[in-house]
């Protein structure tokens, strides 16, 4: 074999590949190997990127790289901050009250503590249509918490059925935002992307939740942590309440019932205001009680006010302890942020794009094509959404070439875009600090879960594409 040519090997040198490769040592080198806290490893890798960048990327400085890491914190803390400082609210109040245990117990009252798993996959698949994947599992992590509590084992199985159920829904069946664009992108018909969606992601929760559920849960017993503020002895102590003594099941639901209320109606307006002129009149109204800010602060003053009814604390001891909830909240916020400012700097090296244009030269079918390039996207960079919408940009001018509706065309995307979070997705740190996880039991429940979603989508929407073309 001959040397390799030097223009290659320039070519090669000035690779986004490149930066991805050594942003993924540096990354586990300070998180794996050094074992350094979530948040300082994250941010140095985040800067070391932009180092990286500087050499390689065109007009790319030493100031923008600490501009940008700040820029993209920043923007992160914007997106879920707020959501997360509430959701610490919600799940100290939720848990401590006694309202997720009476939660817990009217859903075994209903189908048993056998089938205490289907009963967390359906809420958190039918509560992720109208919200946001984290939205979603803020409110239910607190239940799967409860839960293990309650029956004294399978936690590991608690936690990714919450999160199968969420990240289901959440890349395959619009309302939610994710597939609503890439529907839009595509041009796909929003019914029968609704309905191709539904038949899409019940297989994939399945699988991921309960059959893959199951099968990590006898492998891999996860121990119940303090985290957001709440201990395991004040958990255990809950648990051993009598039904009596806990508030009832509505007020119990209503931190779940309004965040999901609220911010499904700001989704119901936005989509049907065209068809059904007469809501336009309520968009002022339901945007801003719909936002989620707004929505799980509400949430929040609901659990924080049952919390007040059901402890026996003054109100200088209550206020304590939200501000003891407050600050836990905080530092999951700063991390999940820190993963954003990382995958935020690897997409600035233009990783995404780099993998994207060559995948389209690569002669496979289009949907096939469309499902690596938002994967393979997807892991570079961390956001599920920039894949989707990488991905729905390139393959849009080819729809025409479908033999297939366009509905499994944007449900490849949603397959694609989902797989494999690892530590560049903010999502994965939402997980692992909400759930109690550590990084190794984040990377063998979450990081599998949203992979398995993925390939099952795929396999799913090429059999349901050949046996109903739908053209």
């Amino acid at each position: 074999m001959g040397p390799i040519p030097l223009q290659a090997a320039v070519e090669f040198t000035h690779s986004p590949l490149l930066t991805f490769i050594i942003g993924l040592i540096i990354v586990v080198a300070l998180l794996v190997w050094l074992d350094l806290p979530a948040f300082i490893g994250l941010i140095i890798s985040a800067f070391l990127v932009g180092v990286v960048n500087t050499i390689f990327v065109a007009d790319f400085s030493a100031a923008d790289a600490g501009n940008q890491v700040a820029t993209a914190f920043g923007n992160g803390m914007a997106g879920i901050g707020i959501p997360i400082l509430m959701a610490a609210v919600i799940g100290k109040g939720m848990l401590e009250s006694g309202a997720a245990q009476r939660v817990v117990r009217g859903f075994q009252n209903v189908l048993g503590e056998g089938n205490s798993d289907v009963a967390l996959l359906g809420s958190s698949s039918v509560l992720a249509v109208p919200v946001f994947f984290d939205s979603v599992f803020y409110l239910l992590a607190p239940l799967a918490r409860s839960m293990r509590a309650r029956v004294g084992r399978d936690y590991t199985l608690f936690i990714v059925v919450v999160g199968a159920g969420a990240a289901t829904t959440h890349v395959f069946v619009p309302p939610t935002p994710g597939p609503l664009a890439v529907a839009d992108r595509i041009g796909s018909n929003l019914g029968m992307t609704i309905l191709v969606g539904l038949a899409v992601a019940i297989p994939a929760a399945i699988v991921s939740g309960l059959v893959y559920g199951r099968w990590i849960n006898s492998r891999l017993d996860i121990p119940l942590r303090d985290t957001m503020a709440t201990s395991t002895e004040e958990l255990q102590e809950v648990a051993d309440r009598p039904t009596s003594e806990l508030p009832g099941m509505l007020e119990s639901l209503a931190p779940i019932l309004l965040a999901v209320l609220l911010i499904a109606s700001s989704t119901f307006v936005n989509t049907f205001q065209d068809p059904v002129p007469a809501l336009a009149s309520l968009q002022p109204v339901t945007d801003f009680l719909g936002n989620k800010n707004v929505a799980l602060t509400i949430a929040a003053l609901a659990a924080a006010y049952t919390f007040y009814r059901y402890d026996t604390m003054t109100q200088s001891e209550w206020s304590d302890e939200l501000t003891e909830a407050l600050k836990s909240g905080g530092n999951i916020a700063a991390i999940t942020a820190a993963g954003g400012s990382f995958g935020a700097l690897l997409a600035a090296s233009g990783i995404g794009d780099y993998l994207a244009n060559a995948l389209q030269e690569v002669g496979i079918g289009l949907l096939v094509t469309a499902w690596l390039i938002a994967a393979i996207v997807r892991i570079a960079q961390g956001s599920a959404t920039a894949a989707m919408l990488t991905a729905a940009g390139i393959m849009a001018p080819l729809t025409g070439q479908l033999t297939v509706h366009p509905a499994y065309l944007v449900m490849v995307i949603g397959a694609g875009g989902n797989i494999f979070s690892w530590f560049n997705d903010s999502g994965f740190w939402l997980v692992s600090e909400i759930g109690g996880l550590t990084k190794r039991e984040t990377l063998q429940t979450w990081t599998a879960l949203t992979t398995i979603i993925s390939v099952t989508g795929l396999i799913t929407v090429l059999i349901l594409s050949t046996l109903l073309p739908l053209a």
